[in-house]
Parts: structure tokens; C-alpha cells; sequence
């Protein structure tokens, strides 16, 4: 399955018929979530990288141009005018890793309308997916105030290649691991995991299981202690370990049950063991809602994993995004549908302390005081730099997330900040409308 033919079939027929007319002119496309979820106070901007990738590689082929006409029901030679089409653009954004709000651009494309065109889905497709789940992992971050997380996404989340997403994106936020392989060596990400309830099941006892992985795996172990009875469980772990002289750096792991009430008593057995360095970790259909009510509950569970909520999430699995064009052959554009009214002309987004934005037009000079957020990353189909990294990307959300307001960062609903709009494009916003007006009542 190609990359190229991985698209809506109207962004097919349109860049076609834009060919054929001989529309090639430069056009910018702006990329923005129009309303934030319920539940959230912010997004965290994520996918750019891969979408980078993506525009880089991306070239139609003679393979692409016949998979086109077998969608279309079409000669070969009527698609003809796509072969060798080619992405050459400018890409506009904001880096992995920032928090953005509703109506801000993530992205912004500027290239030969064909080609601008024939880009769309993949990029909403990479960039929502993405930045969804990175915005429900930066919120368990948030409640496990400082506990380490681990990614457990991969067996729920859409897809393989959704889960090494999630765990990359998990780390992108600052999770301490997780338990794909894949990601971890394509990443380098610690890897962590332990034992499934089946492993326990195939010994005569928890006791053996236990003491069978210590064997395999000398340390540091964890063992998962509640396949049977998790108190008696969490005896014969700390029996183990004072027998084999575990402890530092090794954990058991509760998955099921009252986490609050298991972990308290967990952690009376272990320390009556003299075991007070074997950690506790909890797991088991958790995101942050789960999270956030065990540690205000001061729950002794020093680290969590997350897995299912979090790799698909859950409760916001999608985003209303939007790819809308807004400037055409040098000439601002604009929508005026009901609910759907976009803003013309190419953005730039302008941030002050506190995260307090303006979005302003790409040509304006940035406010005292603020920063500009998009960035030039990609000029004639070239990247203008090396490939960003996690780390960097890291530093970029825990620097916008420490500067966030407290309802913004809030578990429980959150208030996102709602960015102004500079009086530039707002007078050019009156300006299109206008003449979209008077166009209108003059062709009636």
C-alpha cells in the first residue's frame, strides 16, 4: 500500500481537475482544531515530525497513478497529468511538544495547489491522531504529579503502528517507558514490562512462577501479585525476595481490585518484610482520572502504568480539525458556512507569558513581549534542519506546561485559555467578507 494512495478519493479528483485547468498557482492551507474536546484545558502539538517525513518521501508514481484510475474506473492515461507529482512546497509550524489551543494553526502548507491539495488526509490524518494521544498522556502526567508512567498501550490501541505512535508520543510528554519493543529500540526508550497472569497460571504456584522468572531474569524483577488472592500474592512476593535478596529497584505490580486499599496493605507487608526499597506499581484501566484520585487519595503507589485510555483516547479519541485553504494566487480566501467560518489569509501565532496568544497574520511583527510559535520547517520539499527530538520536544511541553494556568492544567474541568485575534486580521477578515459579499450579490 503506497503512501501516495493512502488519501481520500477527492483529494484525487480535485488536484486532477486543478491540473487539467491549469491551477498551479501557490496556495496556503491552514490546519487547526476548531473546538478543543470536553476535558481539555490544552492540546499538545504532535505528528510533525512524521508528517515531515512524509512530504519528504512524498512522490506519485506510475504504481499510484494506475491505483488512482482502478479507484476511478478510469483509463490509465486519463490520470496521467499526476504522474511524477511531487511534493516541493513550504511548510509553516508548531514544533512537537507545544501547547496550542482551539483555532490556532498547527500547520500551515504553502505550495502549487495540486500538490497542497493531494496532502490533506494524510496530514490531518497524522497530525489529530497524534496529537490526541499525546494530549491525554500529557494529562496523566499532570496527575501523577512527579511518579514515573509507563506506556502499556500497544495490545489496545489501534493498530501496530498506532501503538509505537502512542508510546512515542507517551515519552514525548515525559513517560519514564514502556513495554513496546519496537518503540524503544526506534526511540530509545527504556523498555519495561514483567509477567501476565497466564505466566503465574502455568506453575503449581505463584511461589514457583516467582521464583522461576528470578531465575530467568536476576534482577530487578517485578512480579504481578494478584492472579489468585492479591494479599497472599504480595506475601509470597516479599518471601521471594527476602529469600533471593531482591529489593532494590524491584516492584510488584496490582492490576485489578481498589488499588488504594491493595497498595496500602501491599505496602505494610513489604515494609514488615524489611522491603521497604520493592516498589509498588499499579495498572489496570487507568488514565488520568484513575491517577489522579489515587494520589489525592495519598495512595503509597510510586509508579503507574497506562495503557488502554491513554493509547486510544478514550474520551476524546478525535479531534475537529480542519485543512482549510486560505490564501490562493496570492489573494486571501475564507469559508463562511454555518459553524464552519474560517479567518483568511496565512497565520502566525503570537505568544505572551502565561500562554496568553494572539493569532495574527504570517507578515505581521510579533507583539512585545511574545513569541512567534510557527515555525519555517520545510522550504522547496526540504527539511530546513535536522530531524527534531524527543528530548528537545520534552524541554518544549514541560516549559509551556509549568507556564500554563492553573485551570488549563486542571484534572477535573479544565478551562482553556481562548486566544485573541490581532487587529490585523481581524480588519482583513471584514475586508474578505466583504468582498465575498458584494461577489455573491452581484453574480445572483
Amino acid at each position: 500500500m503506497s503512501e501516495v494512495t493512502t488519501t481520500d478519493l477527492y483529494e484525487v479528483t480535485m488536484a486532477l481537475s486543478y491540473l487539467r485547468e491549469d491551477m498551479r498557482a501557490p496556495a496556503t492551507f491552514s490546519l487547526f482544531v476548531r473546538d478543543l474536546p470536553p476535558g481539555r484545558g490544552f492540546l499538545v502539538a504532535a505528528g510533525l515530525e512524521p508528517a515531515l517525513d512524509h512530504l519528504a518521501r512524498f512522490r506519485v508514481g506510475d504504481a499510484d497513478v494506475e491505483e488512482f484510475a482502478t479507484a476511478l474506473r478510469r483509463p490509465v492515461a486519463d490520470l496521467a497529468p499526476l504522474r511524477r507529482l511531487s511534493f516541493d512546497g513550504e511548510v509553516r509550524a508548531v514544533p512537537e511538544g507545544r501547547l496550542v489551543f482551539a483555532g490556532e494553526p498547527l500547520l500551515e502548507v504553502t505550495a502549487p495547489l495540486p500538490q497542497a491539495q493531494l496532502v490533506e488526509t494524510c496530514l490531518l490524518s497524522l497530525l489529530c491522531h497524534q496529537t490526541a494521544v499525546a494530549s491525554k498522556a500529557a494529562r496523566c502526567v499532570l496527575a501523577a504529579d512527579g511518579r514515573p508512567l509507563v506506556d502499556f498501550s500497544l495490545r489496545r490501541t489501534h493498530g501496530p503502528g498506532a501503538g509505537v505512535q502512542a508510546a512515542r508520543l507517551c515519552a514525548l510528554v515525559g513517560f519514564a517507558g514502556t513495554s513496546n519493543v519496537a518503540a524503544a529500540c526506534r526511540y530509545g526508550i527504556p523498555a519495561a514490562g514483567t509477567m501476565a497472569h497466564s505466566y503465574v497460571e502455568c506453575f503449581p504456584s505463584e511461589e514457583r512462577a516467582f521464583r522461576a522468572f528470578a531465575r530467568t531474569h536476576p534482577g530487578p524483577v517485578t512480579f504481578l501479585v494478584d492472579t489468585y488472592d492479591t494479599g497472599r500474592g504480595v506475601a509470597t512476593a516479599a518471601r521471594v525476595f527476602a529469600d533471593l535478596g531482591l529489593a532494590e529497584g524491584c516492584a510488584i505490580r496490582l492490576d485489578s481490585g481498589d488499588l488504594g486499599a491493595l497498595a496500602r496493605r501491599a505496602r505494610g507487608t513489604l515494609d514488615a518484610a524489611g522491603l521497604e526499597d520493592v516498589r509498588i506499581i499499579a495498572s489496570g484501566g487507568l488514565d488520568e482520572y484513575g491517577v489522579d484520585r489515587l494520589v489525592r487519595a495519598g495512595a503509597p503507589i510510586d509508579a503507574y502504568a497506562v495503557g488502554t485510555k491513554v493509547g486510544t483516547a478514550s474520551d476524546a479519541p478525535y479531534l475537529d480539525a480542519a485543512y482549510k485553504l486560505v490564501e490562493y494566487d496570492g489573494k486571501p480566501v475564507m469559508k463562511l458556512s454555518s459553524a464552519k467560518i474560517t479567518s483568511p489569509g496565512p497565520k502566525q501565532v503570537f505568544r505572551g507569558p502565561g500562554l496568553r496568544d494572539v493569532i495574527g497574520l504570517a507578515n505581521e511583527e510579533p507583539p512585545e513581549g511574545t513569541e512567534p510559535l510557527l515555525r519555517t520547517v520545510m522550504r522547496g520539499g526540504l527539511r530546513t534542519g535536522p530531524p527534531d527530538t524527543l528530548a528537545a520536544a520534552r524541554a518544549r511541553f514541560e516549559a509551556d506546561l509549568s507556564a500554563a494556568p492553573e485551570a488549563a492544567r486542571a484534572i477535573e474541568s479544565p478551562a482553556a485559555p481562548v486566544p485573541a485575534m490581532s487587529a490585523r486580521l481581524t480588519a482583513l477578515t471584514a475586508v474578505v467578507r466583504h468582498r465575498i459579499a458584494v461577489r455573491a450579490a452581484t453574480t445572483a
